[in-house]
């Protein structure tokens, strides 16, 4: 009776630890195959869309803009003529430190101080909401950080829905636009992993500058 009944248990034992087995390979194949389109087909549908419209821009006169610093000084497309223009757009305010630390380093780098090149970081944040992270970091004072109001540049630039962007249809994410001195675009970069990207955006000047001597 007694070894009955060690038999029963060991085979339940057996049984479970079978069952158990199967669950957690089988989750693990499913889990290894599974596309993030599969896990969120909308973000992956906004991220097709955003490719081709940033895509579309590439080699093409820039789309009009005009922006105001905190000072009030305006940059547009028209008065930028004649610099190799990176706008860096950005969720700003709520992108804290990723976008900080690229606007913080981008207005550091040494590379881009000069008078052929210009770096415009764009928050559609208020000059007033946007004391608030100065405060925090007061390095962003000396960044020039421009105020898409309303986000309508933003929105005709297509970066408001890229794969970067944590809130689709509101705010930029992480998005580089590198405008030539004729006033083409030459390079677009979408960061969803928000590093620091000033040696990648260089390199893209410096074709520009090459081209310039051709």
């Amino acid at each position: 009776m007694k070894k009955n009944n060690t038999t029963t248990i060991i085979t339940a034992v057996g049984v479970i630890a079978l069952i158990g087995a199967l669950f957690y390979f089988g989750g693990r194949n499913k889990s290894s195959t599974t596309s993030p389109a599969a896990i969120d087909p909308m973000h992956n549908q906004a991220a097709n869309v955003s490719r081709s419209s940033l895509d579309n821009l590439l080699n093409k006169p820039t789309l009009d803009f005009s922006f105001a610093d905190r000072d009030g000084k305006v940059y547009s497309a028209d008065n930028l003529r004649g610099k190799n223009v990176i706008l860096f757009f950005n969720e700003g305010l709520m992108c804290y430190p990723a976008c900080w630390n690229q606007i913080v380093a981008l207005s550091k780098d040494d590379r881009f101080k000069n008078d052929d090149t210009l770096v415009l970081s764009v928050v559609v944040d208020s000059k007033e909401d946007w004391q608030q992270a100065i405060n925090k970091m007061p390095e962003l004072a000396q960044a020039t950080v421009v105020f898409d109001k309303g986000a309508g540049v933003s929105k005709n630039f297509g970066v408001l829905s890229t794969p970067s962007s944590m809130h689709p249809g509101s705010l930029p994410g992480h998005t580089f636009v590198v405008i030539d001195k004729e006033g083409v675009i030459r390079y677009v970069f979408d960061d969803p992993n928000m590093g620091i990207r000033n040696d990648q955006l260089w390199l893209e000047v410096t074709k520009l500058s090459k081209n310039d001597t051709k």
